[in-house]
């Protein structure tokens, strides 16, 4: 088996539990990021602010994979507050991502997420060929 451990000092470090990607046959594979600082503050903005600051932070880690946003394939969103939040947090989500070409998608409601983030967002993207 082939992974390789992907690392950029320009987005939110990871913590020694996991690592912000993996990299493994043709895909990257990126850890789930909520909206908060490099010091671990929670933004600003409520959870359409902090979809923006997870959404930034996946960006730099894809682009350091080798990859971006429009070789996302799959995305699960978190919510703490599925009801209230989930028309808020799509309408920054959409911004992110080509409206002709979104990525298949799950969004589900859980009881609490790190720090007390209202949204987690992960993926898994292809590694587009040379």
């Amino acid at each position: 088996m082939t992974k390789e451990v992907v690392y950029t000092a320009d987005a939110v470090p990871p913590l020694t539990a996991f690592s912000q990607a993996i990299k493994s046959k043709g895909f990257v594979y990126l850890s789930g990021n909520i909206g908060c600082t490099s010091e671990f503050q929670i933004v600003e903005g409520g959870v359409q602010g902090q979809t923006v600051a997870a959404l930034e932070n996946m960006t730099k880690i894809l682009e350091a994979a080798g990859s971006g946003l429009q070789y996302v394939v799959k995305v699960n969103v978190y919510l703490t507050n599925l009801t209230r939040d989930f028309s808020e947090m799509n309408s920054v989500y959409i911004s992110f991502f080509d409206q002709n070409a979104m990525p298949a998608r799950t969004c589900v409601g859980v009881a609490s997420l790190p720090l007390g983030a209202s949204v987690e967002i992960e993926c898994v993207a292809e590694l587009p060929e040379d």
